[in-house]
């Protein structure tokens, strides 16, 4: 294989936006476990109360994940995150106002190998969130196991993160001052097995359950379409009844977590390597689906709302695909 390097003439902004990238693909890839072993590693030194005060403050605090989090608006606004949204780049795409005295749910598809579109829009102001949604605080559901990591914890809360469980968005949900967006990513880990260039695969048929949570609190349910989320990297094949694939579904329903082969560019040269191709991503936020609240909805009530944001998201796809290049004949596919 012929090794393409880059060219030593990049300018430093671009080296910047490389950087950004590559510090949040491993903080993504590895900064839980090297916590864990750091955390554990100090018992073993001089330093050995920093871990010890840690536990303690951890204990006390154990509950914050699931009541909002810990959002840190420094690190939110930090220059890094705007080398970040510059690399891809990455924008966000307004279609409705939203009423600051209100809560609302938004599906957010697709979940892309990393979810860099979500993580980007919903955890940074990089995009401009606030500017587009004033009085509108986003939170982003993202898989609880990685909040059980030490340090780690404390630093994805910080960008607006909290664990993907009814009881952390009941929580946000339910807030009676209204203000808040709570953000789903819908496919989930199992959806980043079929993220690759060109794929708009949803997993989505038979997943109601952020149906049946917005229905239970009267949230107005808001499809949002990331067009380049699937394209920002390259997944070894494995297609459905493969023994890659079953090996990945064995290994998810132990871990809890997909393992997804993918593989891009590096960051000295182009032709491999984990740190993603630079290719643009646009989240669009669709118009508020209104919702009436019912504590028990019936699986009748369920499939009808159901129905209705597929035909909304559908939508959504097809009025702006031809804006970010998707060729006619695409359409949304949902398993």
């Amino acid at each position: 294989m012929k090794i393409e390097f880059a060219p030593w003439s990049v300018p430093l902004q671009r080296r910047l936006q490389t950087a950004a990238v590559a510090q949040w693909v491993c903080s993504f890839l590895g900064l839980a476990q090297c916590s864990t072993a750091v955390f554990i590693a100090l018992f073993f030194t001089r330093f050995w109360l920093v871990s010890a005060l840690y536990a303690a403050w951890w204990f006390i605090d154990r509950e914050k994940p699931s009541k909002g989090g810990r959002r840190i608006h420094v690190f939110r606004n930090c220059v890094v995150w705007r080398y970040m949204r510059d690399y891809f780049p990455v924008t966000l795409v307004k279609t409705a106002e939203l009423d600051p005295r209100q809560n609302y749910l938004v599906a957010f598809h697709p979940h892309g190998v990393l979810a860099a579109g979500a993580f980007i829009n919903f955890c940074t102001e990089s995009s401009g969130f606030s500017t587009l949604f004033p009085g509108i605080t986003p939170h982003l559901m993202m898989l609880s196991l990685w909040f059980r990591f030490p340090f780690f914890r404390d630093y994805i809360m910080s960008g607006g993160l909290i664990p993907s469980d009814k009881e952390s968005a009941s929580y946000v949900l339910q807030k009676p001052e209204g203000g808040n967006l709570l953000a789903i990513i819908v496919g989930g880990a199992q959806e980043a097995l079929d993220a690759r260039p060109g794929s708009f695969t949803l997993l989505l048929k038979n997943r109601k359950g952020f149906v049946r949570l917005a229905i239970q609190n009267g949230t107005p349910l808001i499809p949002a379409f990331s067009f380049g989320e699937n394209d920002v990297f390259d997944q070894v094949k494995n297609p459905r009844g493969s023994w890659l694939r079953r090996i990945q579904h064995f290994l998810q329903q132990i871990m809890g977590i997909s393992l997804p082969l993918f593989h891009a560019r590096g960051i000295f040269q182009y032709s491999f390597g984990v740190i993603p191709y630079r290719r643009p991503i646009c989240t669009v936020v669709g118009k508020p689906i209104p919702v009436q609240k019912k504590h028990k909805p019936s699986e009748e009530e369920v499939d009808q709302l159901h129905e209705k944001y597929l035909h909304e998201l559908s939508e959504l796809f097809e009025k702006h695909k031809a804006k970010y290049n998707v060729p006619e004949d695409s359409h949304l596919e949902f398993i």
